[in-house]
């Protein structure tokens, strides 16, 4: 059990100094937030986040995921010539089999996996590449196969990275770190979506070609995450009654489960609204999501360290739900202005998906007591997980009319959960 160090000496002898009258009182701090003082360095945050090593694992692995999830379904389709039902079924599978996992997971990390848990996550996804390889023109059972490795790497990934952020980097960094992570990581699904959309042309050729090339990056990314030897040995030995009781976190969950949809909105939601709706143009919908991408990359970081100093986390994911919530209503109203209205409306949509990426995982890292952090985090993934799979469902099923004004009340009615729920600090 890590201890804390004892309590500096003080001078009874005197009554303390009293700062001057001129002088602000110190505002407190919040456990739930960081300094606003700390600025910290590119340098500093890789080294606060698992080293250079690491962050080259972060990167390597993503730009091996750009090259391939997004192509999955086409490589199905056209590599294997399988129908687009079986495909779509062996895909869904693939998240729920990642979703199955996350309890198993949670208590692996709990007994103090770290890197060999991130680097676990991506080398099932190797397993996965070789399954889609080795899968002959019509090989269903193979092409199933594969997509449950990649669905359940892909599914614990998130849980076992924000897990060794916990461990290694320092509280008043740890938000910032999360969020330096994200925006790398969008750099890199960004940066190998787009290599491989110049390779599409080469056909089924080229698309086994990514596939290779996916695998390849996914080994390497395990090699480099192994060998950074993080283990958590202070939450493997601490007895979970010597950190109090666990938060409740049901309610956070559930509102989190919201909250996600506002990750599908780029890619569902709007190439709906402007190409079925407004009959614009297939480059409106790329050029939005392109957008949405830069801006995460751009401004996770900057957004996530300005806000960690001004409010506690929760107070930011009650903010994020307020923005998503006018943006969506916003989107309802910019409709009938036509493509460029509901283009420029994506832009405070993307603020408000920064700020929830960068508050809500942070959030369950601070409530949580070491001994049980890997579980409430890979019940985060659960609920994260599960609102990616049933949101493309809800997204398509309504109408745009009826669509805004739903996601509004439910992110506004999550937000007031999290407010009602979720104390200032721990």
């Amino acid at each position: 059990m890590t201890t804390s160090p004892p309590a500096a000496r003080t001078d009874t002898t005197r009554p303390p100094t009293q700062p001057p009258p001129t002088q602000p009182p110190a505002r407190p701090s919040s456990p739930l937030s960081s300094p606003p003082s700390i600025r910290p360095t590119v340098r500093q945050l890789v080294r606060a986040g698992g080293g250079p090593r690491y962050a080259a694992a972060l990167l390597v692995d993503a730009l091996g995921t750009g090259l391939l999830r997004p192509f999955l379904l086409l490589y199905g389709i056209t590599v294997l010539d399988l129908g687009t039902a079986a495909t779509g079924l062996a895909m869904t599978g693939g998240i729920v089999a990642g979703l199955a996992c996350m309890p198993a997971l949670g208590r692996w990390l709990d007994r103090g996996a770290r890197s060999t848990a991130v680097a676990a996550s991506m080398l099932v996804r190797v397993l996965g590449v070789a399954a889609l390889l080795a899968a002959p023109t019509g090989g269903v059972a193979l092409f199933t196969v594969a997509a449950l490795f990649l669905g359940i790497g892909n599914q614990s990934w998130p849980a076992a990275h924000a897990a060794l952020v916990a461990s290694v980097a320092e509280e008043h960094l740890r938000d910032t770190v999360l969020a330096a992570a994200r925006a790398a990581r969008n750099a890199g699904l960004g940066t190998g979506a787009l290599l491989a959309t110049a390779c599409l042309a080469g056909g089924p050729t080229a698309l086994r070609a990514l596939a290779l090339a996916s695998g390849l990056g996914f080994l390497t990314a395990a090699a480099l995450a192994r060998s950074v030897r993080v283990r958590d040995g202070a939450a493997r030995r601490t007895a979970p009654a010597a950190d109090g009781a666990a938060p409740r976190l049901g309610a956070l969950l559930l509102a989190n489960v919201v909250y996600v949809f506002c990750l599908n909105v780029p890619e569902v939601a709007l190439p709906l609204v402007l190409v079925t709706v407004l009959h614009a143009s297939p480059a409106w919908p790329a050029a939005v999501f392109v957008a949405n991408t830069v801006l995460v990359v751009t401004l996770q970081v900057p957004v996530t360290a300005w806000a960690a100093a001004r409010w506690s986390r929760a107070r930011v994911l009650v903010l994020a739900g307020a923005v998503l919530a006018a943006s969506y209503l916003a989107f309802l109203l910019a409709t009938p202005f036509g493509p460029l209205a509901v283009a420029l409306v994506a832009v405070p949509c993307t603020l408000g998906e920064i700020l929830y990426a960068g508050s809500a995982t942070a959030l369950v890292t601070a409530r949580t007591p070491a001994p049980r952090r890997g579980r409430a985090l890979a019940r985060l993934q659960l609920s994260t997980g599960f609102g990616l799979a049933v949101s493309p469902a809800v997204l398509t099923a309504l109408t745009p009319v009826v669509l805004w004004p739903v996601l509004a009340a439910a992110t506004l009615a999550a937000a007031t959960l999290v407010h009602r729920t979720t104390p200032e600090a721990p």
